[in-house]
């Protein structure tokens, strides 16, 4: 007897085919869901930032001279102000990263104190080449400016030392560049000699990140912490650096050829200079946080779905059985629960813990599901049995960064073969069976 379109096992692969595609609805919801507490976590971390000190980025100290400089325009001869910035021959930056973990609510954030001490020197021959005819360098007026991104986190600031003399620093309401800045008055001609050494200390407090400018002619920098995950980043990468499962330590040697801006320039509301574009430093990384793997896991929710119907499928076949679309939709929605479930938990207890938790109780259910669905407790144990070797093979995907995409596509290829091995002698026309006379 002719099978009717509703009985054909092309509609009923089409329809299996359709309710995998409608689970792209709960799992577009749990991504948005996932961003959405990934935005609650960076809200958090802005605002242990905001009283602990956020990402810090600070140079070494530059020479702020203030000047006026005669210009012809077309009504005659006008004198406009203006700062001229001169950066140091020599900057050395040595410091130590104290770095702990903050917690905001369930949330939680790297933050460091660091220990840096800065010392080097400036040339008498940079300043007084600055001589101009037209150009009168108010001396009297010069300061010494230490940018700092974030001065709320400057724990401890030593007395500056210049040339054997003890200077304080103070707020400045001019920065250097686009960077604020914290200054000190100096007039650079009561300096004897060719060069003018100058050395201090700051305790700093920051959040996941450091960052140095290289505002010297020649700039080295040392960093180290106990920490085993730095992530180097910037305009510059470490010349040496060492890294082992407890600590870093990196060293940067930066030139002024390798900057692109110069020893000095004139800074005011027309000219100005982005010194941050050649800042460089290090971050205190957290390999995968619980949203980055929570996504990675929902990446695979549609083929985790579409594994499971496919393996239902062939249980309807092979044991001549029907499963209603009904009971596929209820199977797609369990396998959807799972990411929901595996978010919340991941956020108490971990994302290890979560996994092994929410992985265990969809794989009773569904088994248990399946058992009583295809009427053998063998083919329940076989289906459960079967999801959890497919959690644990996710849960390879997503611990691994690198790796991952070739494992996933090492796997996928791996299930497809083994589907057409178990499939290999189906007869497709009379596979699916008729429902029963009544």
């Amino acid at each position: 007897m002719a099978t009717t379109m509703f009985q054909s096992i092309t509609f009923k692969v089409l329809g299996i085919g359709f309710l995998a595609l409608l689970m792209l609805i709960p799992l577009v919801q749990v991504q948005s869901l996932i961003a959405e507490r990934n935005g609650m976590r960076e809200q958090a971390i802005w605002s242990i930032a905001a009283s602990w000190g956020g990402k810090q980025q600070i140079g070494g100290p530059v020479l702020a001279v203030p000047k006026l400089v005669r210009v012809q325009t077309n009504n005659g001869w006008t004198t406009q102000a203006s700062t001229e910035i001169v950066l140091a021959d020599r900057l050395d930056i040595r410091g130590t990263l104290v770095p702990e973990t903050r917690s905001y609510g369930i949330y939680d954030a790297p933050v460091y104190t660091a220990a840096l001490k800065l010392s080097g020197s400036f040339l008498a021959s940079d300043i007084t080449a600055l001589a101009s005819p037209d150009t009168t360098y108010q001396w009297d007026r010069a300061e010494l400016r230490l940018p700092v991104s974030d001065v709320r986190g400057i724990r401890r600031i030593a007395a500056l030392r210049v040339a054997g003399n003890n200077f304080n620093f103070g707020p400045s309401e001019i920065g250097v560049g686009s960077s604020s800045a914290i200054a000190v008055a100096l007039d650079p001609s009561k300096f004897d000699g060719e060069q003018i050494p100058f050395d201090i200390d700051v305790t700093l407090a920051g959040t996941q990140s450091l960052e140095l400018m290289p505002l010297a002619r020649r700039t080295e920098v040392s960093l180290s912490a106990p920490w085993p995950d730095p992530s180097f980043f910037g305009a510059f990468l470490p010349a040496e650096r060492r890294v082992d499962a407890k600590t870093f330590e990196a060293h940067w040697q930066v030139l002024d050829l390798n900057r692109s801006f110069g020893q000095h320039w004139q800074q005011d509301a027309q000219h100005n200079v982005d010194i941050s574009g050649a800042a460089f430093g290090v971050a205190l990384y957290q390999p995968v946080s619980v949203y980055q793997q929570n996504e990675r896991a929902g990446k695979y929710g549609v083929l985790f779905v579409a594994l499971t119907f496919v393996a239902f499928f062939l249980f309807e076949v092979l044991k001549k059985l029907r499963v209603h679309p009904v009971q596929y939709l209820l199977v797609g929605i369990a396998l959807s629960t799972f990411y929901v479930v595996l978010l919340a938990l991941s956020e108490q207890i971990g994302f290890a813990l979560a996994y092994l938790a929410a992985s265990v109780a969809v794989v009773l259910i569904i088994g248990s599901y399946a058992a009583a669905v295809l009427r053998a407790r063998r083919a329940g144990l076989t289906l459960g049995a079967t999801l959890a070797l497919v959690y644990a093979l996710l849960y390879g995907l997503i611990v691994s960064e690198q790796y991952s995409l070739m494992m996933g596509a090492l796997a996928l290829l791996a299930i497809v073969a083994t589907l057409m091995y178990l499939t290999r002698k189906i007869d497709w026309y009379t596979a699916m069976p008729s429902p029963a006379s009544p």
